[in-house]
């Protein structure tokens, strides 16, 4: 339910509630309980459509990146590209620089123009980046289309976390946001196995191979777009950017639905929030909300996904490399080992996922950072010693990121629930940037020119240096995290337009 509760013109809007209140104007001030309805819904296919179509770019991303680490041995062999290593790891960072541009670019539409209007621009983007990938004539166009493909992606995260955040009822927030998270794990499996037969292919070259797999990879992102016609757009985006009876509209069509499939729903808890409907967000307000108000969880953020962004980056991107170049694994053979890296790094969000609702956020997200750089550190040492052969050091990396990712899954779910509705896209396209762009970009470039030099002792460091990160990721979590779990949104950050 959406109604006005005053009648007249504008009002400058407070962000605060330490901040003194001007009195309403008419028709200035809308009630609604939208949040609430929402939140009360049972689960019903109505999410798992959410999940499904809105999920699904993180299996394209996980299919990107694996694809590119999988077949990084047949570029570099390639006779037409003719890729060093460190070329390899400028690529990788050439599809995270362009992720984060695409999440700073995106985001900020996604805030001003609602989630819904964005998935098809971010959609297509990547998949024109990614078919002309298959299409690349020498370094500069491949690098060049990676940037293309990783806008897209970087776009996806900002509008797709927040979608996801503000149409998934409280008490399964976490759970559902990890596993969504996870799901790029999928797609790492598909990316492993279709370069098993990419590059295995009868009658097919290694290079027509690869080329290949990135043009299916555009095409399934295309299919993408037809499935998220179904969708609806936030009502939680409609009700704090004046539209409060469009977002009414869309919450009953929603109770329709769910209704239709689970029968009565269960009475709407806690009292209706009012707003200004005229409310606007600059820059300015941006700035003070992350930096003024909530600085501590700005902190928190970057620390976050920078820690994740290098550890998975730098590695995955390079873990084809290591074991051509150290283990002497035929480029073709290569997916056999991402698989079981792939289906552990999806089984860490899917089984611990429920304790982050159950255990709470701070206890899960700080055990699972302070494992993954134990473990990171201790897999260096034994690298660095030769007492690794190809296939325990898969099983070292498989055990490693079963907490990794449910770690870097936690990340996104931290910047995406710790911020108010009106700046929620542009703030997780900010952390996602700086986290990537910390983390991320160099994190590539720089294994990859450590595994030039072809000393285990150079790559050791590298991943020590990993370790070391996720360390301090999991105390800055135990000293400042936040106990987000079961929570609604509103409750979690004030909106900005709330004039309660």
């Amino acid at each position: 339910m959406a109604r006005a509760v005053t009648s007249g013109g504008s009002v400058q809007d407070a962000l605060t509630k330490n901040e003194p209140r001007i009195a309403p104007s008419p028709d200035a001030v809308v009630e609604t309980d939208v949040p609430a309805r929402l939140d009360r819904l049972p689960w019903s296919r109505f999410h798992w459509l959410v999940i499904t179509a809105l999920g699904v770019t993180w299996i394209l991303d996980g299919l990107e990146v694996t694809l590119v680490g999988a077949l990084s041995g047949a570029i570099h062999e390639s006779p037409s590209l003719r890729l060093s290593s460190t070329e390899i790891g400028l690529t990788a960072s050439a599809y995270l620089a362009g992720a984060v541009l695409g999440a700073l670019f995106f985001g900020h539409l996604t805030d001003r123009l609602g989630r819904k209007k964005l998935f098809t621009a971010t959609v297509l983007v990547y998949a024109l980046g990614t078919t002309a990938s298959g299409f690349a004539w020498d370094f500069w166009s491949f690098a060049a289309f990676r940037f293309l493909a990783g806008a897209g992606i970087g776009g996806e995260y900002s509008a797709i976390n927040s979608a996801i955040q503000e149409l998934i009822p409280a008490r399964r927030r976490g759970y559902t946001d990890l596993v969504v998270n996870g799901s790029y794990w999928l797609g790492a499996a598909l990316g492993a196995a279709g370069s098993l037969v990419a590059l295995n292919l009868d009658n097919v070259s290694m290079e027509h191979g690869w080329r290949g797999a990135f043009v299916i990879g555009g095409i399934i992102g295309l299919l993408v777009i037809f499935l998220r016609r179904f969708l609806p757009e936030s009502p939680r985006w409609l009700m704090t950017h004046g539209q409060p009876e469009e977002a009414d509209r869309v919450v009953r069509g929603i109770e329709a639905r769910v209704e239709r499939q689970c029968g009565p729903l269960p009475p709407v808890a806690g009292r209706p929030i009012r707003l200004w409907r005229n409310h606007r967000i600059d820059v300015l307000q941006l700035a003070r909300s992350l930096f003024v108000h909530y600085p501590r969880r700005t902190t928190l953020g970057v620390t976050l996904m920078a820690a994740q962004a290098f550890c998975y980056n730098a590695i995955f991107f390079t873990y084809a490399l290591i074991l051509t170049k150290f283990y002497d694994i035929a480029p073709g053979d290569v997916g056999w080992f991402m698989l079981p890296f792939a289906i552990s790094n999806f089984l860490g969000p899917l089984l611990l996922g429920s304790l982050f609702d159950s255990l709470g956020r701070k206890t899960m997200i700080a055990a699972t950072y302070a494992i993954s750089g134990v473990l990171m550190t201790i897999t260096g040492f034994l690298f660095q010693q030769g007492a690794l052969d190809s296939i325990g050091l898969t099983v070292a990396w498989s055990a490693i990121f079963f907490f990794a990712s449910a770690a870097a899954s936690s990340a996104y779910l931290t910047v995406s629930e710790s911020f108010p509705l009106e700046v929620r896209a542009i703030a997780i396209a900010i952390f996602y940037a700086f986290g990537t762009a910390l983390g991320g970009i160099g994190g590539p470039a720089l294994f990859g020119a450590l595994i030039d030099t072809g000393s285990r002792t150079s790559v050791m460091w590298g991943y020590l240096f990993g370790g070391a990160l996720m360390l301090i990721a999991a105390v800055v979590e135990a000293l400042i995290g936040i106990n987000a779990e079961r929570r609604p949104l509103e409750e979690v950050a004030r909106p900005l337009s709330c004039c309660d």
